[in-house]
């Protein structure tokens, strides 16, 4: 079972889950599942239609943005935002470490006016750092309070 790492009451990121995962995530309330690894990044993860598949079978909502290791893109962050926004609960964003998921969910909040301080507080409370992204944050968290 993978480790569901909290960083606010309606976002939680994790390293890849399985399809037995899914289910841990209904049970703690979970409404959307954000996948954000690749399919065949690592021959040893489930694909993501079997995710998908499992997510939809348990009533979870389901969207994939996967993130390479090319990094991230606007058309990235502005569909985790709205999927967040549209999002009925708690959603639970995965990744090979979970890495990817926090700053991508950083960026979003960034966008939708989120504080940098709270944002990368909130991050680093579930043992993830925004380092790589804290310039972007601020500018995007600038750009929404405009």
């Amino acid at each position: 079972m993978s480790a569901f790492r909290k960083l606010t009451d309606t976002f939680y990121a994790s390293p890849q889950i399985s399809v037995a995962d899914v289910s841990q995530a209904a049970a703690m309330g979970i409404a959307l599942i954000v996948n954000n690894r690749p399919d065949d990044e690592a021959p040893d993860q489930p694909a993501g239609s079997e995710i998908e598949a499992a997510a939809r079978a348990a009533g979870l909502a389901y969207v994939a943005i996967p993130v390479t290791q090319a990094g991230f893109s606007m058309p990235q962050v502005d569909a985790l935002a709205e999927a967040l926004a549209k999002a009925e609960g708690p959603a639970l964003g995965f990744c090979r470490s979970g890495t990817r998921s926090t700053l991508l969910w950083a960026l979003a909040e960034a966008k939708r006016g989120g504080n940098p301080d709270e944002i990368e507080a909130c991050a680093e409370g579930a043992g993830y750092s925004i380092a790589p992204v804290r310039p972007t944050v601020d500018m995007l968290a600038g750009q929404a309070s405009d």
